[in-house]
């Protein structure tokens, strides 16, 4: 994308009917850290890449606690991320003084939509320049919602945002009809294999991802890294088994004689 004069100002329509501050937002959640999501009928699985701006500092946190049945994992501007999240807080704690019972998570997903759309028309704000994945559990089940700068809203049964993660969704797209009936451990496996593919090349270690998870009976919680290299250890030694399996059966055809061999040897070669 480039400058333009009809950039200048959220509020400003070009003459295609587009809002440019609010494409230019979104493209920040694109070159954001890959955050992916999925649930089933029980739990909710978020899971995201630990990325560092160098080898001397420390990755930012992408998920975030909201309540024990809500979390949220973000792609994009740390920091309106942050800013969000503790919105997000508040107006959960908020509901629970005031009605004594956890907040929908349908509800507190329009709440922060609404929250998004007023950037989009004050030209004296600028859209949050973060994309969310808001997992929560409530009284009509599992919910996974991604909340987009625009202000728009949507539930999905999996989904990724962030850099590369279109090699995640494809991964999401070909497995999503198993989550309703997954089991917690199945989630974490499938959100795991995900992450790994949006690394592309790199090897998937528990120091580049972050899980957490939450479900019936179950408040969010965080995964230590010893559980999460255990999962990775797991379906990386059914890998190298299948890799055996396979060269094995290619040693064996190797070792097998032609079809004309094991015939009548006095036999002359046919002529090609």
């Amino acid at each position: 994308m480039f400058r333009n004069q009809y950039d200048t100002d959220v509020t400003t329509w070009s003459p295609t009917g587009r809002l440019f501050q609010v494409e230019y937002a979104m493209e920040a959640v694109k070159q954001g850290s890959a955050a992916i999501g999925l649930r089933s009928r029980t739990h909710v699985v978020l899971a995201c890449v630990n990325k560092a701006q160098s080898e001397l500092s420390s990755h930012q946190r992408k998920i975030f606690k909201v309540d024990d049945h809500i979390g949220v994992a973000i792609a994009g501007l740390t920091a309106d991320g942050r800013v969000l999240s503790r919105y997000m807080r508040s107006e959960s704690i908020n509901h629970a003084f005031t009605y004594e019972s956890p907040l929908p998570v349908g509800r507190l997903v329009v709440h922060l939509a609404d929250k998004a759309q007023v950037c989009t028309q004050r030209s004296w704000k600028r859209p949050y320049g973060v994309g969310l994945l808001v997992g929560g559990l409530d009284e009509s089940g599992a919910h996974l919602y991604y909340n987009c700068p625009s202000g728009n809203y949507f539930e999905y049964q999996a989904f990724a945002i962030g850099s590369r993660s279109q090699a995640a969704k494809t991964y999401l797209e070909r497995r999503f009809e198993s989550f309703g009936d997954s089991s917690k451990e199945d989630l974490i496996k499938d959100a795991i294999l995900a992450v790994r593919e949006t690394l592309q090349g790199e090897t998937l270690k528990s120091s580049l991802c972050t899980v957490a998870v939450l479900g019936v009976g179950e408040p969010f919680n965080f995964l230590d890294q010893e559980t999460i290299q255990k999962v990775i250890d797991t379906f990386e030694k059914v890998a190298e088994e299948e890799e055996g399996e396979g060269g094995e059966g290619e040693a064996e055809a190797a070792a097998a004689p032609p079809a004309a061999e094991q015939g009548d040897q006095d036999v002359a070669p046919m002529e090609m």
